[in-house]
């Protein structure tokens, strides 16, 4: 039995995937189905750069705005979405097109990862939340050292829901994390063609720079501060992603705006570079240059196009099979 297609739009932040997962669309007939963690919340649009109805030119996004602030959201949800989505869309002669920088959502859809969940897992998740609250990121990680040594080694202190994460399968699963999974890449369910956009690191550099300046001047302050007016707590994993836990410091007192914008500029490009490491572990991604202006380098474009169609028409052989 042919297997669904489904096209992966991978990549760091800022570097321009949402721009062509839309022109891919346009192109091919497809729609965007959102693959990241934090594009899933309500009334969170500005810190997470969403696009905006024109900037969408028409094309339908899936699994944005899905959920309020203050719920829990995990990645088995999503993948459950994204494959219910993926269905619908095959069985109307659309081409899915998965966008995102939040990895494990892309291995979820690349590799058919299951994640069984336990019914204590909500509480098990806040007594962390409560403990990351207390004692800080770095004695969270200090925690998943004892129990999980091999997680703690691949997971940043900062990388809190992922170190949250780890923390609860230790305590509710047979196995670690690290044991738990084997992270190699493997054939999953559909028929995967994995496009990553990379930019010379100063270039991008300077494109999150710009684009946290731009929130600022767009609102996000005031975003903030609407969200925590509505009962949405710096507990919530909604507002411990970067944009989010900076300013509602400088809200609380805790730092200037100013050191709180230059605060979400270095983190958000630390985040860059877990980013394109955890992608550059997958083989299977054909990666493509952009330049600080979203233009392609001569040829790198015509090369986007040409892989694309040779997918699409079934001439192309995918590296894991």
């Amino acid at each position: 039995m042919t297997k669904q297609r489904v096209l992966c739009v991978v990549g760091p932040t800022a570097v321009g995937k949402s721009d062509l997962a839309v022109d891919i669309c346009l192109k091919y007939h497809g729609e965007v189905i959102s693959a990241d963690s934090m594009q899933i919340y309500r009334g969170m649009d500005i810190g997470t750069a969403k696009l905006t109805t024109a900037e969408q030119r028409g094309i339908t996004h899936h699994l944005l705005d899905i959920v309020d602030p203050t719920s829990s959201y995990t990645v088995a949800t999503w993948k459950d979405e994204a494959d219910k989505t993926i269905k619908s869309l095959g069985k109307r002669h659309l081409l899915p097109v998965v966008c995102g920088g939040t990895g494990l959502y892309i291995r979820a859809i690349t590799d058919d990862l299951q994640f069984p969940e336990r019914p204590d897992t909500l509480q098990i998740r806040a007594r962390w939340y409560t403990f990351l609250e207390t004692h800080g990121p770095h004695a969270l990680h200090e925690q998943l050292e004892r129990v999980d040594p091999l997680s703690a080694k691949r997971l940043h202190e900062n990388d809190v829901k992922r170190v949250i994460r780890a923390l609860e399968v230790a305590e509710t699963a047979d196995k670690p994390l690290s044991e738990g999974y084997d992270w190699s890449p493997k054939t999953g369910r559909y028929d995967v063609l994995l496009i990553g956009l990379f930019m010379e690191r100063e270039a991008l550099y300077e494109r999150v720079n710009r684009r946290v300046d731009r929130m600022v001047d767009l609102g996000l302050f005031a975003e903030v501060r609407k969200l925590l007016e509505a009962g949405v707590t710096p507990e919530h994993t909604a507002l411990q992603a970067i944009g989010y836990k900076e300013v509602v410091q400088c809200l609380q007192g805790e730092c200037s705006a100013e050191e709180a914008i230059e605060s979400i500029k270095r983190n958000t490009r630390r985040f860059v570079k877990r980013q394109l490491s955890w992608f550059r572990r997958d083989p299977r991604i054909e990666w493509f240059e952009r330049n600080v202006d979203g233009t392609f380098p001569p040829g790198e474009e015509d090369r986007l196009w040409r892989m694309i169609a040779d997918y699409l028409e079934g001439k192309r052989t995918m590296p894991h099979e």
